[in-house]
């Protein structure tokens, strides 16, 4: 009895393995992903100062390196390079590969958030009086009553400063309420 009870949990545990809901649909085991993409990718290119950087991955040790033109040193050379469609020819432990520029298997969900309209930092108060998309004639009117409250403030600060200079030498100057 015991003994049928340890197969069926090791026929279980070869099954999940076997069709693992995180691998990718179409595949099957947890090796499958890496090895239908090959041993090494390219995630990147850069070109610095006449210098191009290769960023390659070992999927294997599951390290980025970044590595120049026919630089030694690792199991793989980047021999040639074309930037127009993003591959690189590697030699790799003695067999020419070309590497297309790796793309992400990420999809989007859409915005978390819906658009408030408000930009990160803004405050808030000032951000609720503009509305996208009015009338021409409504954002006159806006932006009047704001050059309106800009005089009037102007015109207080004048006060307070004539106010200010009809005290006593060395007396603090009077401040307005807000």
């Amino acid at each position: 009895m015991v003994l049928l009870a340890a197969a069926l949990a090791v026929a279980a545990r070869a099954d999940l393995a076997a069709n693992s809901p995180f691998s990718p649909a179409g595949t099957s085991g947890p090796g499958a992903a890496a090895a239908a993409s090959g041993p090494i990718e390219l995630r990147g290119m850069t070109s610095m100062g006449g210098n191009a950087s290769f960023l390659i991955y070992d999927v294997n040790k599951k390290k980025n390196i970044w590595v120049g033109m026919n630089e030694a040193g690792n199991d793989f050379v980047v021999k040639a390079a074309d930037p127009g469609s993003d591959s690189v020819t590697v030699d790799y432990q003695g067999h020419s590969m070309k590497l297309e520029l790796h793309t992400s298997k990420i999809a989007s969900s859409g915005n978390a958030m819906p658009p408030t309209g408000v930009a990160p930092g803004a405050n808030p108060a000032v951000a609720s009086t503009a509305v996208a998309n009015q009338p021409p004639s409504d954002e006159q009117r806006r932006l009047d009553a704001v050059a309106q409250e800009v005089r009037r403030r102007r015109m207080e600060r004048e006060k307070a400063a004539q106010g200010g200079q009809d005290q006593a030498p060395g007396a603090p100057p009077s401040i307005p309420n807000r």
